[in-house]
């Protein structure tokens, strides 16, 4: 079978072909081996990878969809290769990224030196959604505040990576980074050892000694929990994968009580402290005497036990302000500020609707600009100027003129392509990438991440909520 004999490539950057047609040399290997592949193996195999996730559960939810919220989580066979320069270059970046981001945070919620020191205006944070002034001055174990980051790659026309968001509360989809490598695993054995591909499956243990290095002060054997809000959420498939994987229990808001500022949980056996817990909760809903009354999926007391220093949370309270998409701004001008040095990982070109010379500019450019809202994810709340039509831009103006904070606008970038079978062809699909950062004893990025696709021709939204599925990342032990 054939990828790039018919293959369109041209118009935008190509992860497999360069510009001159010719296949690049850290594909060389894997396209040797699939090309001796009937084209009938590779379906049958492309097949049975469906069926196995629909027979183990591996799907995600969609709010609000009448068709049915559920749905297997689409996968691509034909996988995104980077060798071993280029991942050290992205290592590098994702390392000093999540530095700065971790020193920002312990700042902003005691001494607040960057505010001091006119780096960022005060009003951008302390006016953020996510701000939490509930944790000004609370100390967390070891100064970490984010352990588990999710930072969005994407790649502009001349294959340049540029840093697209952080999600620093809890980001998702790993557990389908580690189910793709099983599924390859499984459909093709022989190609991981013959072209040298790094292997993903320490991840959960990698968690695990993240999440107990966080535990508090003198606990020498830390019960970890992961607190889910429970089956209704959209990744619930990975919770329950990811206790299963670290051996440790999951449990619900209900499972758990404060008694004298510690935390206990439910066991047939009476109460158990717990010491950690790995929460795929946002703040709004962890503790309802503190910040959603209506909250029914956190712990009444929770906060205070964790201000009382006898619970840690991964990742703390107030995460969510350096993931605010205004805050995404200024990440460059912390890493100088903190670090000393230039970002090594660029963001894209990004205004803020409440300054008054990028307002203007976004006023008058609007249909050619994407639009986000500071706090929506999911592809949600957000406008692509080029595709949209007259009564959507409008619609966003009004939005921006009411709330001028809430929103950033970027020009369109042109995300790279990778072949992708679609439609019984192989075709050209847009992607990014999600590299997983676990912040303990040491920072640990495991090879690759979620490489997510945009299965509709001529999309450039990956998210699986807005039709996208994803593939595997191979990260060589090499350059070929």
């Amino acid at each position: 079978m054939t990828i790039i004999d018919h293959y369109d490539h041209s118009g935008f950057f190509d992860e497999m072909v360069a510009d001159n047609g010719e296949l690049r040399p850290h594909y060389r290997k894997f396209l040797d081996l699939l090309e001796s592949l009937p084209q009938e193996e590779f379906e049958n195999k492309r097949q049975s990878v469906d069926l196995s996730f629909l027979r183990q559960g591996i799907t995600f939810n969609v709010y609000g969809d009448s068709q049915g919220t559920e749905r297997i989580f689409p996968f691509d066979l034909i996988p995104r290769i980077i060798p071993a320069k280029e991942w050290e270059y992205l290592e590098r970046g994702l390392v000093q990224r999540i530095t700065a981001l971790n020193l920002f945070l312990h700042d902003v919620y005691h001494k607040q030196r960057i505010f001091n020191d006119g780096v960022i205006p005060p009003y951008y944070v302390l006016s953020g959604k996510h701000f939490r002034r509930e944790i000004v001055n609370i100390n967390v174990p070891k100064d970490i505040y984010i352990h588990v980051c999710g930072t969005d790659l994407i790649r502009g026309d001349k294959g340049e990576y540029l840093v697209l968001e952080d999600n620093a509360r809890c980001p998702s989809g790993v557990s389908y980074v580690l189910e793709n490598r099983r599924a390859m695993k499984r459909s093709f054995p022989e190609m991981f050892e013959s072209i040298g591909v790094r292997p993903v499956g320490d991840y959960p243990q990698d968690l695990l000694r993240t999440l107990q290095y966080a535990s508090p002060v003198g606990v020498e054997d830390p019960n970890v929990v992961l607190l889910t809000p429970g089956s209704g959420n959209s990744a619930y498939f990975e919770h329950t994968y990811l206790a299963r994987q670290m051996g440790i229990e999951i449990v619900e808001g209900r499972d758990l009580v404060v008694r004298d500022a510690k935390v206990y949980m439910r066991t047939t056996n009476g109460l158990r402290q717990v010491h950690v817990i790995y929460r795929r909760i946002d703040d709004d809903f962890l503790d309802p005497t503190v910040f959603r009354r209506d909250s029914l999926l956190g712990v009444p007391g929770l906060v205070n036990a964790y201000r009382s220093g006898n619970v840690s949370l991964a990742n703390s309270i107030g995460t969510g302000i350096a993931d605010d998409k205004v805050m995404y701004y200024f990440v460059p001008r912390m890493i100088k500020y903190y670090l000393g040095e230039d970002p090594i990982l660029p963001n894209v070109p990004t205004y803020l609707a409440s300054e008054k010379s990028d307002y203007q500019y976004i006023m008058e450019n609007l249909p050619k600009l994407v639009v986000k809202a500071a706090n929506e994810s999911g592809g949600y709340g957000m406008l692509m100027g080029p595709k949209a039509s007259h009564e959507e831009v409008e619609a966003f103006r009004a939005r921006i003129q009411a709330d001028p904070r809430n929103y950033i606008a970027q020009p369109m970038i042109p995300l790279s392509r990778h072949p992708t079978h679609a439609e019984g062809a192989f075709e050209g699909r847009h992607i990014d990438l999600r590299p997983y950062i676990l912040y303990g004893e040491k920072i640990v990025i495991a090879p690759g991440g979620l490489t997510r696709v945009a299965l509709r021709k001529g999309s450039l939204v990956v998210n699986s909520s807005q039709g996208g599925g994803s593939k595997e990342t191979w990260v060589l032990y090499g350059d070929e």
